[in-house]
């Protein structure tokens, strides 16, 4: 069965999703929908998914999968090798809630349609970006303690996990906002070690089909 991944180049909700797939070895094809365009809010995106959000995960036969973490931990369910997430009820708190900092508390406040929600209410450019840098840096402040306390390479342990899934993405998305990563030396060094692990890699938003060149 072949699986279809609606994708947006730079979007961290779907780039977490292509971690998982690749941490998975899951092949997929990719359908890029251009969220600046406004390809998402089109009929046809809709009858895949009514949210018009990205990523959706059309499994085929009429099963389409919505919402990045939700998706994420399908995958774990579905193909345990390697795992997303590590043996222990604590452990596996402790990674659900550096994934949930990022996925509920940095990024909503950050999307596309936030920033043209507060474009609608007359909020300039500089207004927008610092709005955008200053909940990436609470949320940073916030994960920077768990990743120094449980991370050995990675955000936890020493392989990836649903964490670094989001993570990462996140990352990119504070350079993108000119956040300067200094504060944050444990979170920093994930990254980096995160950029030389192939899933990683090949997830980047540089190496999908609708990347545009900056």
């Amino acid at each position: 069965m072949s699986y279809t991944l609606y994708s947006a180049w730079r979007a961290t909700a779907p780039y977490r999703v292509r971690i998982g797939l690749a941490l998975k070895g899951v092949p997929y094809d990719y359908s890029a929908l251009d969220l600046i365009k406004g390809e998402q809010r089109e009929p046809a995106y809709q009858a895949v998914n009514r949210q018009k959000l990205t990523p959706a995960l059309d499994l085929g036969g009429g099963r389409v999968l919505t919402q990045s973490l939700s998706i994420l931990e399908w995958l774990e369910e579905e193909y345990p090798d390697p795992p997303l997430l590590p043996k222990t009820s604590l452990e596996r708190q402790a990674v659900r809630a550096m994934a949930l900092i990022v996925a509920c508390d940095i990024h909503p406040l950050n999307n596309t349609r936030v920033g043209r929600k507060l474009h609608q209410m007359g909020i300039d450019q500089a207004g927008i970006l610092e709005w955008t840098q200053g909940w990436i840096r609470d949320g940073f402040d916030a994960l920077e303690p768990m990743v120094a306390q449980y991370g050995e390479g990675y955000a936890f342990g020493d392989t990836p996990s649903l964490a670094d899934c989001c993570l990462i993405p996140q990352v990119y998305s504070a350079r993108r906002y000119e956040v300067d990563l200094s504060s944050w030396p444990a979170i920093a060094a994930v990254d980096a070690r995160a950029q030389a692990h192939p899933a990683f890699q090949a997830a980047h938003p540089n190496q999908q089909p609708d990347a545009v060149p900056l």
